[in-house]
């Protein structure tokens, strides 16, 4: 229905406003003293935390999980969330951050390949152009020429995390109403921080930093505590929210290129709390991406099969 799609879109765009916040509000606490796995691990214990107890208040039922639906969201606690944000974090240690962010976001490509060759469903014409486009709009915005150097695990660990990425948008195509999209966030988030509890360590996070302020470089003074609180609330647990219920309304392939758009919001956001410059090759492939989400929209037929071919009968007619 075209009222559900133009509600599906409108959803994703606020989605991908809401993530957009995530980078900048994370370069507050670690400017007050954060390692960056650390801020992440602060941001999905916290949300998942969150979400976990308004749910076990209000909405309990969301909680429960199937014995047989266990495996689907260990899988996406796991892949669709920790490894997303782990795999990220390790690739730009080896890469510079508009590449490796390049690479995690090649995930509508990915998704529209899955979806055409893995599940056979036949997609608009639209839906790879503007995949293709979008990543492309992408690479002028990070400025992917500046700064490349060869490093074949830094490509791979991008890669991995584009993977884990377009994985997070399938999955959330794929359940079924046994499970229940908030239920399943909480329970992602929380089993995404356990899994990078080895990594972050959250023992030795100097806890006492959020009762501090922090001032990025060229950026303003704000309390780390209403920064991390911002990042929690707006940029996890309510985009996640919208992103899910945006991929349930479209598609994984249209909701994975729409979802481009937040490299576009965080560089508006970060210019206007941070102070960074937004210069013409962020400008031009800003318009670049945005032409790729519409494209990616148009795709008018994301759920149509395959048909099947008919056996042909033993007996001739």
């Amino acid at each position: 229905m075209p009222t559900m799609r133009y509600a599906g879109l409108a959803i994703a765009f606020v989605s991908s406003v809401c993530f957009a916040f995530s980078g900048p509000m994370a370069k507050y606490l670690i400017a007050g003293g954060l390692a960056p796995i650390e801020a992440v691990w602060t941001r999905l214990a916290g949300a998942g935390l969150l979400l976990m107890a308004v749910l076990a208040v209000f909405k309990p039922r969301a909680l429960r999980i199937t014995r047989s639906r266990v495996p689907f969201v260990v899988v996406y606690a796991v892949m669709a969330v920790a490894g997303v944000q782990a795999l990220y974090f390790l690739a730009i240690t080896r890469l510079p951050v508009g590449i490796a962010l390049l690479l995690e976001f090649m995930a509508p490509v990915m998704v529209v390949l899955w979806v055409r060759f893995v599940r056979r469903v036949r997609l608009a014409r639209s839906a790879y152009v503007g995949a293709v486009v979008a990543v492309a709009g992408l690479a002028i915005v990070v400025e992917a020429w500046a700064g490349i150097r060869l490093d074949v695990l830094g490509l791979l660990l991008g890669l991995a995390a584009g993977a884990c990425c377009a994985g997070y948008f399938l999955m959330n195509d794929a359940f079924g109403d046994e499970l229940d999209p908030l239920g399943l966030i909480a329970w992602g988030m929380l089993g995404a921080a356990a899994v990078l509890i080895p990594f972050a360590q959250p023992w030795n996070i100097p806890w006492s930093a959020f009762t501090g302020t922090a001032t990025p470089a060229g950026g303003g003074t704000l309390p780390v505590l209403g920064a991390y609180l911002w990042m929690v609330v707006i940029a996890t647990v309510v985009a996640y929210i919208l992103g899910v219920n945006a991929v349930r309304r479209l598609s994984a392939a249209v909701g994975a290129t729409v979802a481009s758009l937040e490299v576009i919001g965080g560089a508006i956001v970060a210019w206007a709390l941070l102070g960074e410059s937004l210069g013409v090759y962020q400008i031009i492939g800003g318009l670049i991406v945005l032409s790729g989400a519409l494209l990616a929209q148009m795709a008018s037929s994301p759920r149509t099969p395959e048909p099947q071919q008919p056996e042909k009968s033993p007996i001739p007619a």
